[in-house]
């Protein structure tokens, strides 16, 4: 008797660019670890799209940048409340794109990324300006801190969501925007965490989340000249092309 396998659905995921979920023409397959199957499709970004995120991170940052720390925190705070209502959720999702146990998850992943908005929502309320008094010379030195602009965030996929957030969190704390970049072999949970923002009322353009591969999406934003930050978790050898590609502008780097 021949038995007829059941043909999979796979799980679509679009861009996020400005508050919105937009469909790309082209995917890439990510495959289920524990069975070796596609599972979900993921879009394959690359200039265009990259382009249009940026736009809007640029022009969120004109009004974010502006906004009280007080209703930075708030917001923060609530994707903090949000995410923690879904922590199951998230983690079996996880658990499914990744690999790992659903029970490490949810011990470790999830929770995390929780803690990432919570703390930095907190700490931003706390900043003190530096300031040195000069008696002798009648001297008053002091720091102003100011945002940069738009951040380029990628990230790995071994912690998908926890290092995605420990990137974004800070980020948007201290009133920059980003366009993020996940990896394309993990990105699940970063498409549902945009879902988690516009609940919890972050203006559009503030997190853009844009999908795809290092060459091709992720080349991009390291080389845009509208991204003066880029924040990079990977391998050595990434990290060195992205400060040759980043040299010429002059670009803030985090690379680990």
């Amino acid at each position: 008797m021949q038995t007829k396998r059941r043909k999979m659905e796979h799980l679509y995921l679009e861009n996020f660019i400005n508050g919105e979920f937009v469909a790309t023409e082209q995917h890439l397959d990510s495959y289920d670890p524990s069975t070796g199957e596609v599972w979900a499709k993921i879009p394959d970004s690359g200039e265009k799209e990259v382009g249009l995120a940026v736009d809007a991170a640029k022009r969120a940052f004109e009004l974010w940048s502006c906004t009280p720390v007080a209703e930075r925190s708030k917001i923060m705070n609530k994707i903090a409340d949000i995410l923690e209502s879904q922590l199951e959720e998230f983690a079996k999702m996880e658990s499914r794109d990744q690999g790992k146990p659903v029970s490490l998850a949810m011990m470790v992943d999830i929770p995390r990324a929780v803690y990432n908005f919570r703390v930095f929502a907190s700490s931003i309320l706390n900043i003190v300006t530096d300031c040195t008094i000069l008696d002798d010379r009648g001297c008053l030195n002091y720091s102003l801190r100011s945002p940069v602009g738009v951040a380029g965030l990628i990230s790995p996929w071994n912690l998908p969501l926890y290092l995605l957030t420990f990137k974004i969190a800070p980020c948007i704390a201290t009133g920059n925007t980003c366009v993020c970049k996940p990896s394309e072999m993990t990105s699940v949970t970063a498409w549902m965490l945009g879902k988690v923002l516009n609940e919890a009322g972050l203006p559009p353009g503030v997190v853009n989340i844009v999908f795809g591969t290092g060459p091709k999406a992720g080349s991009v934003l390291v080389s845009h000249p509208d991204v003066p930050l880029i924040s990079f978790t990977g391998s050595t050898l990434t990290a060195e092309k992205i400060r040759k590609d980043s040299a010429p502008f002059c670009k803030k780097l985090s690379l680990e």
